[in-house]
């Protein structure tokens, strides 16, 4: 058996629960954080144990803040690669079966903690060359209650774009999940312009499968799909699942541990994203759509104008303009924020996600990133942002726009 020499006993011994879980088929996952070692910008380090060819393989995925890099090794490289790194990463995560275990360490010390599963957790089939890992069962009832699968729990063909959306969301999510407190038992989220309710009800079965308590409300202004969404909760047993009829001007939660706004029109993203900063939210998720208020305002510099003669042109600069001041806003208020590609243009033409993940609480925002900002306006002669005019306090709540 590999046995590398740690620094600390409790590192050791975190290590051998790697290996037994491994030996005894209760790994699940291994996640490596707070990485202090030569690889420039490596955020964390997630390891899966999947099937290549028949041969068992650790699967690690690297995470950098622009791109995420796969990388399969056999058991015996994969444990020497593990070895590696923990002893390069501050913090590290072990997801069992059984139990799950964390190691932090510092200089002088290090620090071990279990926790025991609650409940026997079903083994996941792991042959990844004979199909997809999904994130949300296909069997799942209420799929069915909301269209996508039929009776014999089959996907229905004209649904299977949806369906492709419904996964992909919920595996941003679950990458995000884990930056924060995942120990967290019960999490209050908070679903703005909900609509039929896809992703509200998979993400609360996802959620619920981990074993954790969601507290989840829709908003919606349809009083039909409110009504509609209410009585499919109601059927399967989603009891911490509620619809209200509304807006973000007209639900106010108390507590807000992740925001989502998905194709949010115009301005109602800039209040839904000031409602997650004001309320301290650990996880802001957005897909903006309809990019209005700049592009009227828009004065672009000399040296772009025969590009942006082109209206298609100006209506992306417009939006990609609005999209980055949204962005630097969250790094400025404390959040890590990437803009990235929800799911290829070929499943929906409304594609873009910012995802943000609370890292530090702040008493004022970074005044350098508030700088860039400036340039940023005063280039384009932008005079009005909505989200930065809210977070200041200079802003009513009103005419928001709508979802589309």
């Amino acid at each position: 058996m590999f046995a590398p020499n740690f620094s600390f006993e409790q590192e050791q011994q975190f290590f051998l629960d790697i290996q037994q879980s491994i030996e005894n088929q209760s790994f699940d996952r291994l996640i490596l954080s707070q990485y202090k070692g030569e690889l420039a910008q490596l955020e964390k380090m997630t390891f899966r144990q999947i099937e290549l060819q028949g041969q068992a393989t650790l699967s690690c995925l690297y995470h950098y803040p622009t791109q995420d890099i796969t990388k399969n090794y056999s058991i015996d490289e994969g444990l020497e690669k593990i070895a590696e790194l923990l002893s390069q990463s501050k913090q590290a995560n072990l997801f069992t079966l059984h139990e799950d275990v964390q190691l932090k360490k510092n200089k002088k010390k290090a620090m071990l903690s279990r926790q025991k599963k609650q409940a026997e957790v079903t083994k996941i089939e792991q042959q990844h060359n004979r199909e997809k890992h999904r994130y949300v069962q296909q069997q799942s009832p209420f799929l069915k209650h909301l269209g996508i699968t039929d009776e014999k729990g089959q996907v229905i063909p004209s649904m299977a774009r949806k369906w492709k959306q419904i996964n992909k969301f919920i595996e941003i999510f679950s990458n995000a999940y884990e930056q924060i407190d995942a120990s967290q038992q019960a999490l209050n989220i908070v679903d703005f312009g909900s609509g039929k309710g896809y992703l509200t009800f998979a993400l609360y079965d996802y959620l619920q499968a981990q074993n954790k308590t969601p507290l989840i409300t829709g908003v919606e202004l349809r009083s039909n799909l409110v009504e509609f969404c209410q009585q499919v909760a109601d059927e399967v047993g989603f009891n911490h699942l509620d619809f209200f009829e509304g807006d973000v001007r007209s639900y106010q939660p108390a507590k807000l541990d992740v925001m989502i706004a998905l194709h949010a029109c115009d301005i109602a993203t800039d209040f839904a994203i000031h409602t997650g900063i004001r309320l301290n939210a650990s996880m802001i998720m957005c897909a903006p759509c309809c990019h209005k208020e700049l592009r009227p305002q828009l004065k672009s510099p000399e040296v772009l104008q025969p590009m942006l003669q082109f209206g298609i042109h100006a209506g992306q600069q417009a939006e990609m303009l609005t999209d980055t001041l949204r962005a630097l806003l969250l790094k400025a208020y404390g959040y890590e924020t990437k803009v990235f590609e929800f799911v290829s243009l070929e499943h929906t033409s409304k594609n873009k996600m910012i995802l943000a993940t609370k890292r530090k609480d702040i008493q004022q925002p970074d005044e350098k990133i508030m700088q860039q900002i400036q340039a940023l306006k005063e280039m384009y002669g932008i005079q009005k942002q909505s989200l930065e005019l809210l977070l200041q306090d200079q802003m009513p709540i009103e005419n928001i726009g709508c979802k589309c």
